[in-house]
């Protein structure tokens, strides 16, 4: 265990400058071992502690001078020692932490911000006004109201059949658009981080066992060739 220096007060903190060189300065600040200010040579103040953690050494952030404070480092470098007295790992257990955070997040995002998301990425690449119109068109008209609250995490194939069945066979030309374009928007949300698996839109060993093929079902009732999104 490190030797606990002598302990600085908050004016001696305050008044901390860097030792001269290329690398960031440590100073020990005393009260708890191994923990230091260390400073940045354009001034810059975190707090950190080194410690022993399984046989490696390790140095454990616990946040900038001045928003923690003194005491408040103090306290921290007091709870991970204690932690890592009990065999915990405080950096794996902040990591963890943060990624069950981010995972939270990611499936919060709903099929109408991904749809939202993937369009303002994707539409500069349709020259044509008429294409990026019908994108959205498509999307707002048929897949929002079914999908638009889902988060994209959630979403399965059923949910894409309950958007597509309805007009599958009257406005087929329209409704295999619609089942690219949903596609692609969930291909979007999974690259991206705010879904995994298998994308429920898929046609290919997906919803071809489940939809007959647009070139066998009947194309009267399709919209005109205008109109057709």
């Amino acid at each position: 265990m490190p030797r606990i220096a002598k302990e600085l007060g908050p004016l001696d903190v305050k008044r901390a400058t860097h030792a001269g060189g290329k690398g960031n300065s440590m100073l020990p600040v005393g009260g708890v071992a191994g923990l230091y200010m260390q400073i940045t040579p354009n001034g810059g103040k975190t707090w950190v502690l080194r410690a022993a953690m399984g046989g490696r050494r390790a140095e454990i952030g616990l946040g900038g001078f001045p928003t923690v404070t003194l005491a408040q480092a103090r306290d921290k470098a007091r709870e991970a020692r204690d932690k890592i007295e009990r065999g915990v790992d405080p950096m794996a257990e902040r990591k963890a932490a943060r990624a069950a955070l981010a995972a939270s997040a990611r499936r919060g995002l709903t099929f109408a911000e991904a749809g939202k998301l993937y369009l303002d990425a994707k539409l500069d690449a349709f020259r044509n006004e008429k294409h990026r119109y019908q994108w959205r068109a498509t999307l707002e008209q048929f897949a929002y109201p079914v999908l638009g609250k889902k988060p994209v995490s959630e979403i399965t194939v059923q949910d894409v059949l309950q958007v597509l069945h309805p007009i599958w066979t009257d406005r087929t030309e329209t409704a295999s658009r619609l089942r690219g374009r949903i596609e692609a928007v969930l291909s979007w949300a999974t690259v991206s981080g705010h879904r995994a698996g298998d994308n429920p839109a898929r046609w290919a060993g997906n919803l071809k066992e489940l939809l007959p093929a647009p070139s066998k079902v009947k194309v009267q009732g399709n919209l005109p060739p205008s109109m057709r999104c």
